[in-house]
């Protein structure tokens, strides 16, 4: 769908298909979308002045925060990447270098641009693959025909006498048509044949810069190509090598730099790269070194929120238009403890709700993806039929919501663990229930869950 035919609305009606409520934070996120598309309209001279509307969302794990941002990239094709803040707090330890999250969203792009060209030059390239396949098939082209192999194809005598020329192999091009035919028939699938591949790039190993891993952002991997790569004979069955001659038929055909421009303008003006436990790296009163290396990533990522130009191996990226979506509980701290660079860099604040009883029954039973739907489905591939009762559900509902309120809230986490528990038994024993249908009751669901209900000591039930 593309961003321009997606009205606020639309984008909400999009969002509420998988995620249950929140309906400020699915508002925000659909206005803010609409807004890069109003931006795109505007004369040049005003495009660099209008800055994205970036988001932060408060609220408790579990509620929506990361599923919303990831569903609207989704919906909109836009590269997107979700970071944790906490990976960027021990940089020349195990932390990674805060300018990395553009390099990672580069390479998403790179991917999807990629995964579209390769769809526009799939059919010429089925057309070359069939020519390999033949070249390979023939006699004179290195094949795994015989001679007595293609005396069978090849036409009789009295057909053959007005053949015109031969080809470069020495096979006629009345032979060459007539095995083509074949090929195209499916005749030809199983056998065997010798093609020459590229051979697999080693497994990337960065090369060491200074302090940094990442300045030079280069791998052994990518020095086959500079030097033309290296190629493999390899003997499959024609079917087998018809699918690796598609993929690196479509790579050759593939314009790189021409990927790599649509790329950065892609991230430059729609990538979303959500930051999630941003919470964790606000500072308190009082502070402490781990407060101090905290408050270092902050500014490490003010100059890429503010916008700013980093370098990747497909070029340099323009930060200043991409969305950022932050995300945190704020249990321990509050946006106001950000520095206050950060916190205006971040204009919109959306307080996502704890969810309750009624909204868990609705996440198992409205979205496209309902957790009722997934183990039903799950199970029927065994052959064995469940039958959820509506009040069973919504006693499922009311376990977690009160599962929740009596340890730690994970939010709609939580029905993973109780579904776990009310199922397996049954998914233990799907394979000997093979042909059966089995009702969900309110009374099989208490009879499974009485200990979750009733032991106070949930720590053995939690996730």
């Amino acid at each position: 769908m593309k961003l321009e035919d997606l009205t606020p609305a639309e984008i909400v009606a999009e969002l509420d298909k998988h995620i249950i409520g929140q309906t400020k934070a699915k508002k925000a996120v659909a206005i803010a979308l609409r807004n890069r598309m109003r931006r795109q309209k505007l004369p040049e001279e005003l495009q660099d002045e209008v800055a994205p509307k970036n988001i932060i969302m408060i609220g408790p794990t579990g509620v929506g925060k990361t599923e919303i941002a990831r569903r609207l990239a989704r919906l909109t094709g836009a590269p997107f990447i979700k970071v944790e803040a906490t990976k960027y707090t021990e940089v020349g330890y195990v932390g990674r270098d805060v300018e990395s999250m553009v390099r990672d969203l580069m390479s998403v792009a790179i991917t999807m641009v990629k995964d579209e060209l390769r769809e526009e030059v799939r059919e010429k390239a089925r057309e070359r693959v069939e020519e390999l396949i033949l070249d390979a098939l023939l006699p004179g082209a290195g094949s795994g025909f015989g001679p007595g192999d293609a005396e069978d194809a090849a036409p009789p005598p009295a057909e053959s006498a007005n053949v015109p020329a031969t080809s470069a192999s020495g096979v006629s091009e009345h032979t060459r048509e007539r095995f083509r035919g074949m090929l195209r028939a499916g005749k030809l699938d199983e056998k065997e044949i010798e093609i020459t591949l590229s051979r697999q790039s080693m497994p990337a190993i960065e090369i060491f810069s200074g302090s940094n891993v990442e300045e030079l952002d280069l791998n052994l991997g990518n020095l086959g190509n500079i030097f033309g790569g290296r190629r493999r004979k390899r003997r499959m069955s024609v079917n087998s090598a018809r699918d690796y001659l598609l993929q690196e038929e479509m790579d050759k055909l593939v314009d790189t730099e021409r990927a790599a421009e649509m790329a950065r303008n892609r991230i430059e003006n729609t990538g979303i790269i959500f930051i999630d436990e941003i919470d964790k790296i606000a500072t308190r009163e009082g502070r402490t070194n781990s407060d101090i290396s905290r408050e270092g990533v902050q500014r490490d990522i003010l100059p890429i929120v503010e916008g700013c130009q980093v370098n990747t191996k497909h070029g340099a990226v323009d930060t200043s238009h991409i969305l950022f979506i932050a995300a945190g509980a704020f249990h321990m701290s509050k946006p106001s403890d950000l520095i206050p660079e950060l916190q205006g860099r971040f204009p919109l604040r959306v307080e996502l709700e704890a969810l309750e009883a009624e909204e868990f029954y609705q996440i198992l039973t409205q979205p496209k993806n309902a957790l009722v739907r997934q183990y039903r489905e799950l199970l029927l591939t065994e052959g064995v039929t469940l039958e959820f009762e509506d009040e069973a559900i919504r006693d499922l509902a009311r376990i977690a919501a009160d599962v929740n309120s009596r340890s730690e809230n994970i939010g709609a986490r939580r029905l993973q663990t109780i579904m776990e528990l009310l199922l397996e038994d049954i998914s233990f024993n799907a394979p000997e229930l093979t042909g059966q249908t089995i009702p969900i009751t309110r009374d099989y669901v208490h009879q499974r869950l009485h200990d979750v209900v009733q032991d106070q000591d949930l720590s053995r039930y939690i996730l």
